[in-house]
């Protein structure tokens, strides 16, 4: 705890920005039952009444509390992308370090297979399987987390393709190391640093991704409390100059911002080889 104390410290100005907006927005999303006035789906008055001393950001078009859902939409919205993007490093980085590690068949196997996903367009990909599975968690997690792990795969075989070829990894093979300690051992920790960068940064897109598909209407299905839902259902009241469905937006642009803050100042900080 007293080191990363240290490192904030010693961080620039946008990083600590940074670290601030994530660390507020998971207790946000850990304590939202208590921090939230209203429950998530609770029907409190009517339809879009004005910020007031009851409501402060008056309530939606079901006469839910806004305040209340935005605060569970981030439970929701920042639970489930995180989800997802551990779950597409899992597949993407596994088989990319699994690739760049055997080559030979098992590399074309894999890179074949990855071209042929990455040429679809991912949301239209992603549109097409939802309407045909269902537009369920699991079913949104598990077809967003192999969308993006084709970015993965390519980053972490590109980043293990350069390390494979070094000699400290050739010596643990010629000791007679098996492909798991070789993996875990002598490319993993010089992997991590662009894959930690890499993963904030997916991170965003899909959590963006997310956003996107609710507000089109296959993704966090209702009464769900959901950002990118929360702007569909709102958007009305921009007609009238009310900047209430904005508050969703500017809650997903300001996380998006913080986190690649938090990216950038890692990739400075990170850098050579770890025999």
């Amino acid at each position: 705890m007293e080191a990363a104390l240290k490192l904030l410290r010693s961080a620039p100005a946008t990083a600590i920005f940074g670290v601030t907006v994530i660390v507020t927005y998971v207790l946000v999303a850990i304590f939202a039952h208590w921090l939230a006035p209203y429950g998530e789906t609770q029907i409190v008055g009517a339809e879009y009444l004005p910020w007031s001393d009851q409501y402060l950001l008056g309530t939606d078009n079901l006469g839910r509390d806004m305040l209340s859902r935005l605060i569970f939409g981030a439970r929701n919205t920042v639970g489930i992308a995180f989800l997802t993007t551990c779950l597409a490093f899992l597949l993407g980085g596994l088989t990319g370090l699994l690739a760049a590690t055997l080559r030979g068949w098992v590399d074309q196997l894999f890179s074949r297979a990855i071209d042929v996903l990455m040429a679809i367009p991912a949301l239209i990909f992603a549109l097409l399987i939802l309407t045909v599975v269902g537009t369920s968690i699991p079913a949104l997690v598990c077809v967003i987390a192999v969308l993006e792990s084709t970015r993965v795969y390519r980053l972490a075989r590109a980043v293990a393709m350069n390390i494979v070829v070094m000699d400290f990894v050739e010596v643990a093979r010629l000791r007679g190391e098996g492909l798991a300690w070789i993996i875990r051992r002598e490319i993993l920790p010089n992997a991590l640093p662009p894959l930690v960068a890499e993963f904030g940064l997916r991170f965003c897109f899909v959590f963006l991704f997310i956003s996107a598909l609710s507000f089109l209407g296959l993704g966090i299905q209702p009464p769900t409390a959901d950002w990118g839902s929360m702007v569909r259902e709102n958007a009305t009241l921009i007609t009238f100059g009310d900047i209430t469905p904005l508050l969703p937006a500017a809650a997903i642009a300001l996380l998006t911002v913080g986190v690649n803050f938090v990216v950038d100042w890692f990739l400075h900080k990170t850098s050579g080889l770890k025999t």
